[in-house]
This record gives C-alpha cells, structure tokens and sequence, in this order.
C-alpha cells in the first residue's frame, strides 16, 4: 500500500510540475486544476479488449458513414429508420455542410467513445464524441511519468504500450493531407479547458501549435504565418475550436477564434478539418437511440456493442413508459455535455419529478431517458485507504486510412462514493488503462 501512495502522490507532483491541469470556465471565472491520478490502473484483458476493440471500430465505422449521408443521400432518412424532423432539430446539424465532402470521405478522424461495464461483466456505450474529443493527453503523459517513477512495473506485467498515440494522430493527419501543406493545430487560447492537451499533442505529433490569428485564407487556401510573417501553406488543421466559432464569415459573426473564410477553403477541399465539421449531429444524445440501427443499415451486421437501454419521448410507447418510470430512469438533456444535464430520478423529489415530467411534455426532442446501469467500481486510494468508486472509459478511435483503437484510453472515475458523474468537470480523477497483451 505504501508504495502505491508514493507512487501516486510522486506521479502528481510531476503532473503538476509539467502543468496538467484542467480548466473549468463556470459564472464567469476561469479555475485550473489538477486532473487527479489514481497510482491502481484499470486492468483491460486481451480477450475482453480484442472485443471492444471489433465493436468500437464497427461503431465508428457505421458513424462516419451515417454523417456522410446526412450531408449528401439522406437515405437513412429516406429509408424512413430514423425520422427527418429529428435529423433537423438537432442543435448539432449544421445546414452550411450540405454536400460538402471532407478529404478522404471522413468525418471523424478521433472519436472518443465513452463506455462503462456492468456488474454483469457486459460492456455499454454511453455516448459518442465526434466534435472536439478530448482527454488522450493525460493518460499519455501519466504513464510517461509512471514508467519513470516505477520503470519495473512495465518491465514485470504484460501491458501493451501507450506511446504509439501521437504517432496514430500524424498518420492520420498526413493521410488527410495529402501533400497539400503542413499540419497545424488549432487552439482557442490558454484559456481554453484543455489547453495542455493542444500544446502537448502539437509537441508530440509534430504539429504546429496555431493560435486565433496564426491562420489566413487567400483565394480559397489556408496559410500559416509564422515568425516574421513567413507563410506555410496548410493541408490539415486539427481543430479544437467548436464548430460555430471556426469562421466568422459563416457561424457566429462575433468570433475571434476562427479563421475568416476557411469553410470556403474547406468547400473547395483544398484543406483538411479534423474533426469534420458538422458532426455534432452524430453525438446528438438522441441521435445514440439510432446508432444500432445504423450499424444494421450501413454495414449490414449485428452490432457487436450494446447501447444503454435507451427511451426516446419522441415515440409514443417510449413517452409513455417514461413518464409512468420516470424515478427509476437518468434524464438526459441532449444539448449538454460534461456531465452537466443529467438527472437521476430517484434523487428527484416528487416536486422535482412533477417539473421533469412537465419539460418532457413541452419538449420530448430535448431529452432522452435510460436505464440505470450498475457499473462496476474501481479500487481508488482515498488518502492512504482503498475504496471503489465508478469509474467509465473514454475509448479514442483513430480513422484514417484504416480505422484504429489506441490501446489505451481515459478511465474516470467519480471522487464522490455516491456519484455516477466521473467528468473532470465535476471534479472526478483518472487512471491508467492497462491493456494486456496475453
């Protein structure tokens, strides 16, 4: 136990030394924070990964083909699987991606697929991250860090090594580039909740690091000028800046963050965008409900991993079975993320529920409700004592020429013994994930 805290408590003070933090930016105030880490890593078998691993491609496989025809056939919509006003309504389908086609066909280049697995050993999907999916940097850097804490803990156990992440970023990147220039990265500044993420991955693939301003766009190309003003034509730009403030010319007219005329550069296909942009109708939380009927209709397979048992008030049985259960049920705001949006019914007071009940009425477009999954507990060290606490997995999905699963992944877990919320946004730590190799 003694060398499990000082090995936790020697890999944070480097953490923290090399300035992993996470920012949270809430009533106005920007706070940075340490992403706590947990020294006892969550043990991922072979046989359990090399099946996450065939659904997770699957699964991403049949989204990117699903975003593709949104913007271009429609005939999943066509086809009548998944209803045309729900496409529509989503606060995530952007009408100004119409017939665009992205480098190489591809939307999502990094997905972060979020699961969780049940008591009953069964693996579930909890929600996809197709936009800006972040969290890859920090098991990167922590296990970094653990090899030089304890160098014979890798040397004794059989886990599959981590460090190939940057490497599956830049090939990728280098794939939807095409030889059209360089690859940047593009930040939102030092104010942005992951801003050593942007810094780190530019450090490690290689990237140039852009900021608001670094980017221009002459007759329809995109340029980074550097130092003295010297310009670099760019092919591939991997963007954590939110869809709706990338170009100010077409989404939001206030935005200081984007790059002025670069949907035009991107229409022309003169440049790579990664993520694609328009994706956010794919991680729509009511858009999940479709995601196995995608696999089907795609691919033509069997989904190979389970989605939480999902209910959509949109339909009429699934409205009615909800508001009759709706205490034991999560509620899901679909427009939210981080954790932020979800209600557990059994906390509700009978007041609450009534109002629950009563938005469900007025708006069944802007909520899901799902079963409550006992997932399993992790072994944390609380102080200097062992205690379970849930935990997820955020899976990354590398889609390039090949679609990849980095062995690895971001393991949450909640700091509160009675909380399902493991976000780092609400104050949750992370862990290690040791996929074995035998």
């Amino acid at each position: 136990m003694d060398a499990l805290v000082e090995s936790r408590d020697t890999v944070n003070k480097w953490l923290e030394r090399f300035g992993v933090r996470f920012g949270v930016f809430k009533n106005g105030v920007f706070n940075e924070q340490l992403f706590p880490f947990d020294s006892i890593p969550r043990v991922i078998s072979k046989s359990d990964w090399d099946y996450l691993e065939k659904g997770l491609k699957q699964r991403v496989d049949a989204l990117n083909k699903f975003l593709y025809d949104i913007y271009h056939e429609k005939k999943i919509v066509k086809s009548g699987i998944i209803p045309k006003e729900f496409i529509y309504s989503s606060k995530g389908y952007m009408p100004e991606c119409e017939g665009i086609t992205p480098a190489r066909n591809i939307y999502s280049h990094i997905s972060g697929i979020d699961l969780v697995q049940g008591k009953n050993g069964r693996w579930y999907i909890l929600e996809d991250n197709l936009r800006i999916p972040s969290g890859a940097s920090y098991p990167m850097i922590a296990r970094t860090v653990s090899r030089k804490v304890s160098p014979e803990t890798f040397i004794n156990n059989n886990v599959a090594d981590n460090r190939n992440y940057s490497h599956l970023i830049r090939e990728m990147m280098e794939y939807v580039n095409d030889e059209r220039g360089i690859s940047v990265i593009l930040t939102p500044g030092r104010y942005n909740s992951a801003f050593f993420e942007h810094s780190y991955l530019a450090e490690k693939t290689g990237a140039i690091l852009a900021f608001p301003g670094d980017l221009i766009v002459e007759d329809d190309n995109v340029y980074y000028q550097g130092l003295y003003k010297q310009r670099q034509r760019v092919g591939a730009i991997y963007r954590r800046v939110s869809d709706e403030y990338l170009d100010p010319l077409t989404f939001e007219p206030s935005s200081l963050l984007g790059v002025p005329n670069l949907m035009q550069a991107y229409k022309k296909g003169n440049v790579a965008i990664v993520n694609g942009l328009g994706n956010g109708v794919a991680d729509d939380k009511g858009i999940y409900y479709f995601v196995p009927k995608m696999i089907e209709f795609y691919l033509n397979e069997e989904p190979i991993l389970d989605n939480a048992p999902t209910y959509l008030p949109y339909f009429e049985d699934d409205y009615k079975f909800i508001l009759e259960n709706i205490e034991k049920l999560v509620i899901k705001d679909v427009s939210e993320a981080g954790g932020y949006g979800v209600m557990f019914g059994r906390d509700l007071s009978p007041e609450k529920l009534e109002e629950m009940k009563e938005l469900i009425i007025s708006e069944p477009r802007r909520w899901i409700a799902q079963e409550v999954i006992d997932f399993k507990d992790l072994e944390i060290l609380e102080g200097e004592e062992r205690v379970e606490r849930k935990a997820d997995l955020r899976a990354f999905v590398i889609t390039g020429k090949t679609t990849k699963v980095w062995k690895s992944g971001l393991t949450r877990f909640s700091r509160n013994p009675n909380s399902f919320i493991v976000n780092s946004s609400q104050g949750g730590g992370f862990k290690d994930t040791w996929i074995m190799e035998n």
